[in-house]
């Protein structure tokens, strides 16, 4: 059956327009003024923002598998939670195991992922391991639809070496595809950690003292540097601080091709939830950690001046109870994440568009139509167009409400963002054209669709 959405307000990459939009056969079929409804079932959008389906970038489902050190969101609730908050398809991270071969955790992660999300997905890949076998995996990656890749120069179970990492660089960037970092020195990590421990700083308020700003703002430099001589665009995730900022904007004044990803947390949370009473700070214990409002203002002003390209949410949902308390004696043994995937539009809309920070237009770019670009999903994805997958999102920009765990879909006991007002909710989701979400309510059940990626199409 058709769908023909009735008298909502588009949102198109030249603006918003007052039109109506007619899916069929899981695809947009048509776009325009005054459409007829003929067979189709119709959906009346009056006041209404129709967005194309939001695209998170940066997850983690079931993650550190082995109670009690696990995330809590697997991939039916975590994508579950995605769909009810507008987000139509995630990219997760396959991890393979040190001196595994990536085939290996990309089968591991469509074991976990097919047949148990509830909207679409792909895989971005970790390189723990680089070698003349790995290098010759990639051609098997993109022919399996997996053309990006992230590496780490933070944690010592996780990162590669600089000389590494420009050779990952280089040999992705031959396939068209795009590598994603994270930027941490981890050799001052480690000696932060260790300084605050010996100083006898244990509470979860040791955590950002431990990664200060120049532990990030180095290697945002290094990992540019590494870009600049391999040739080839690259992404920063998570972007958290004014002084990484400043590393990407001299770099761009150089003429590099680089992408930026931030994060809601680092927008509307700062370091002050580090001084909350008891044990509670821990909820807010991630890597990067919150910083000083200085930070936030200056990521809202990139954003608005178009320097930031895309906004996940680095979802990695650990329990309080039972996963963060092991840290309680220790912050360094607190699990490092924060859920965040249900949440993301109506932050983004409450507090970026009707607060006036962004346009509607903005929105849709960030959270649909450049994650697409970036990882070669678009025009498939990420645009209202006619022949793009009918995966849209009808969001009431007067509804108001409040942001609580008690309400969630995560599977999570918290919420960082608990008690948050909100003005603006997901009222209807389809997922290839068909009603997946109703009234904020979520209809259809594990239908994602894995998503087999093209070529990056850079922009910049």
């Amino acid at each position: 059956m058709s769908i023909l959405i009735q008298n909502g307000i588009l949102v198109l990459p030249t603006g918003p327009i007052q039109a109506d939009l007619r899916v069929a056969g899981g695809r947009i079929a048509e776009l325009g003024p005054g459409l007829a409804p003929g067979a189709s079932r119709v959906i009346d959008a009056q006041e209404r923002l129709v967005f194309p389906g939001f695209i998170d970038t940066h997850t983690h489902f079931e993650m550190n598998k082995g109670f009690p050190n696990e995330t809590a969101d697997d991939w039916y609730t975590g994508t579950r939670a995605a769909l009810a908050g507008g987000t139509t398809t995630v990219l997760d991270f396959a991890e393979p195991e040190r001196g595994a071969t990536l085939a290996s955790a990309l089968e591991t992660w469509h074991g976990r992922a097919d047949g148990a999300a509830c909207c679409n997905y792909g895989f971005h890949m970790t390189v723990k391991d680089w070698s003349p076998s790995i290098r010759s995996e990639l051609r098997e990656m993109t022919a399996a639809g997996v053309t990006s890749y992230k590496v780490y120069l933070a944690y010592d179970n996780l990162r590669l070496s600089d000389a590494a990492a420009y050779e990952v660089v280089k040999a992705v960037g031959a396939e068209g595809g795009v590598v994603g970092c994270h930027c941490e020195n981890g050799d001052l990590v480690t000696e932060g950690i260790r300084a605050q421990q010996a100083a006898g700083n244990l509470s979860p308020a040791a955590h950002p003292l431990s990664r200060p700003p120049a532990v990030e703002a180095e290697a945002v430099g290094r990992w540019l540097t590494i870009a600049e001589l391999a040739g080839c665009p690259v992404n920063i995730v998570h972007l958290s601080t004014l002084r990484g900022l400043e590393a990407v904007r001299a770099a761009r004044t150089r003429g590099q091709r680089l992408y930026v990803e931030t994060c809601p947390q680092y927008l509307l949370l700062d370091e002050r939830s580090y001084r909350l009473p008891g044990f509670e700070s821990a909820k807010f214990v991630l890597s990067p950690p919150l910083r000083a409002q200085e930070n936030c203002a200056a990521l809202w002003d990139a954003l608005e001046a178009g320097e930031i390209d895309t906004i996940g949410t680095d979802h990695c949902s650990f329990r309080f109870h039972g996963a963060k308390e092991l840290g309680r004696e220790d912050f360094s043994k607190i699990p490092n994440g924060i859920p965040g995937v249900e949440h993301r539009p109506s932050l983004m809309y409450t507090y970026g568009v009707a607060a006036g920070r962004i346009t509607a237009v903005d929105m849709a770019r960030l959270l649909a139509e450049n994650p697409a670009r970036l990882f070669g999903m678009y025009p498939q994805k990420g645009v209202l167009a006619v022949g793009s997958d009918a995966d849209l999102v009808i969001f009431d920009p007067n509804d108001t409400g409040r942001i609580t765990a008690e309400t969630q879909y995560q599977n999570v006991d918290y919420t960082p963002y608990e008690g948050m007002a909100l003005r603006g909710r997901v009222d209807t989701v389809l997922l290839g054209g068909e009603v997946a979400v109703e009234g904020g309510r979520v209809l259809l059940e594990r239908r994602g669709r894995y998503v087999s990626r093209g070529p990056s199409g850079f922009w910049r």
